[in-house]
This record gives structure tokens, sequence and C-alpha cells, in this order.
């Protein structure tokens, strides 16, 4: 994670639970609150320039695509994380296509909030684990990524299994290879993507419409 406290602006439509989530970062030493907001502002997200923006979508007058732009236009150094009532994988494609780096479902603790969030400003993507398995159906509109074009066609393989929720025994017996050789398919695809946990091989998997 960043040297310093994180820069955080909190966009929530309603003041009650924009006090809250203030609350709840303010509270960790690693973090800034450095503003809140019902809707997003683009001079003010602008002059703060944070590094993470955690906004709920719920509420929000305009569609997705527009929010979300608005943020990452407004503050291009700063990393969206969108919090959302709906354990919908295709809310999580959208905002994943339309620049958001996290999609986390509200019914999670305070402490995994502020994990996930962690997450993120060291570099990482998040997306609800459960959005990301057992509920990842849906292709995404997204194809062609540099990085995924790096692996074999096993890997893609492993990776679809992956972001679909399985662990490696069962994509063992998916695709009839040892549970060692899983293992070794996986390490391959964690190097070549840099990244370090399933949620974020889904993430991958589903911007380059592999699954």
């Amino acid at each position: 994670m960043p040297e310093g406290r994180l820069r955080v602006v909190i966009i929530e439509s309603q003041v009650l639970f924009a006090k809250a989530l203030c609350a709840i970062f303010s509270e960790d030493p690693a973090f800034e609150v450095v503003s809140d907001h019902r809707t997003p502002d683009a001079a003010s997200l602008a002059a703060s320039k944070p590094q993470i923006i955690v906004i709920d979508l719920d509420g929000q007058p305009t569609d997705v695509a527009a929010t979300l732009s608005t943020c990452t236009q407004s503050a291009p150094e700063g990393r969206v994380c969108v919090l959302s009532m709906h354990l919908s994988s295709e809310m999580m494609q959208r905002c994943l296509s339309h620049g958001a780096e996290a999609y986390i479902v509200k019914d999670i603790s305070p402490a995994e909030l502020l994990r996930a969030i962690k997450t993120v400003a060291e570099g990482q993507s998040y997306v609800d684990p459960r959005v990301a398995g057992g509920l990842l159906r849906r292709r995404s509109l997204n194809a062609g990524k540099p990085d995924i074009m790096e692996l074999s066609a096993r890997e893609a393989e492993v990776l679809k299994l992956i972001a679909e929720g399985l662990a490696n025994k069962q994509i063992s017996a998916r695709l009839h290879l040892s549970e060692k050789t899983v293992k070794n398919h996986v390490s391959r695809i964690f190097s070549k993507l840099n990244i370090s946990a399933r949620t974020q091989a889904a993430v991958h998997a589903i911007r380059a419409g592999i699954v």
C-alpha cells in the first residue's frame, strides 16, 4: 500500500450512510477522508485529488456509465470502488467496464470493506467473491486484453474455471488433470497476470470476456 494516509472521497446519496462510511474510514489510520458528497461533483473531485473514491451506486440519479465517467475523468489518479446492494454479475461487469477497480456488495462487515479497499490501494482489483464465483455466468463485452493474450489455451481454460468459483481439486476433476498440474497452471496464471488472489483472476477473466 502507498506510504502515508490514503486520501478517500465518499460518494453516498444518503446522509446517514455517508457519515457511517466516513466514520469507518476515519477510524483506520491508513485512511484520510477528505470529503463526502451525495453525488459525484466534478469540481470537488478534481480539487480533492483522491487516491480512492468509494461510491455507492444505489440511488445515484444518473446511470452507471455517466456516474463512473464523472469519477474517472475528474480524478484520473483515483481508484474507484463501487458499493452496491446488488449481488449481480451483470452490474459488476458494467462497473468494471466503465473504470471501477472494485465491486463490493454492501452486506459485508466494516472490516471486510477496509480489507477490500486496501487491496485496491495496493494496485489490485477486487470483486465480491460471491459474484465472481457462483453468480458469474455472463460474458463481458470487453475482449482482447494483452495480459490475457499471454496465457496458453489450457491456462485460459483454468482461469475460466477459477472465475466460476472452482477450487483446484474441482478444476482437476473437471479437466482430468492432477491437482499438482492444476496448481502449476494457477501459479503461472498468477505470475503472468501479476496477481495474487483468485478474486483478482476473476476480474481479468471478466474483462477479457472468457467467462
